[in-house]
């Protein structure tokens, strides 16, 4: 695989009605300053990363727009708010079109991912025709999704995601390669996520914003 020919892939719903789940521990001006936060830590993370050739948003949202613009991704604007599968499916068959040959889905809300891990993932991924996998924490969701090339195979993305792709890559003959790392395994979704991600302080602009830190530059 050209490691240079990677574009990142983050799907952004609008921030103003972010994180849902969350409802019952965090009112919406929180959530959404959560998730604008972990997106952040999510395209500073990105940023970092040698072997990428691009960061591209799907998205509608002048927030998430305005941030792409600080870390120099793209943005491909979705007509309507279709769902994570329907952003990636519209970045997959944009990045063919473009002759792009690898699509890096990640999703906004793994604030505890490096650029490390995000380069450990890459370097596992084989040639073309292949498909990478980082599952989430519970082996359900599928985090990460390093694919060559960026519509080889159907997206299904969901609560109940890693298995499908798995199968949907068998199904053409690619066995898919998996990789776990602990920042890419953690979305923050629900009040277990959250209590998890508490649970062990990081340098990320979430944690600090959850935590309450409100020192010169802890933004």
């Amino acid at each position: 695989m050209c490691a240079a020919d990677v574009h990142a892939v983050i799907p952004v719903k609008n921030l103003g009605n972010a994180k849902q789940r969350l409802a019952g521990v965090l009112g919406q001006p929180e959530r959404t300053a959560l998730f604008r936060a972990m997106l952040e830590d999510v395209l500073e993370a990105l940023s970092r990363v040698t072997s990428l050739a691009g960061i591209v948003l799907v998205t509608r949202d002048e927030t998430a727009m305005a941030l792409a613009k600080v870390y120099g991704a793209q943005c491909l604007i979705e007509p309507e708010n279709r769902g994570h599968t329907a952003a990636v499916e519209l970045a997959a068959g944009t990045l063919a079109r473009w002759g792009v040959g690898s699509l890096l889905q990640l999703p906004g809300d793994i604030p505890r991912v490096t650029s490390h891990e995000i380069e450990a993932v890459i370097a596992a991924h084989a040639a073309a025709p292949a498909v990478t996998i980082a599952p989430s924490r519970d082996y359900r969701g599928s985090n990460a999704v390093l694919c060559s090339p960026p519509d080889v195979f159907p997206f299904r993305f969901g609560d109940d995601s890693f298995h499908p792709h798995l199968a949907a890559a068998r199904a053409i003959g690619i066995e898919p390669t998996v990789i776990e790392r602990a920042g890419i395994g953690l979305d923050i979704d629900t009040p277990d996520d959250l209590e998890a991600f508490l649970a062990s302080p990081s340098d990320t602009r979430a944690y600090r914003l959850l935590a309450g830190d409100s020192r010169p530059g802890a933004t």
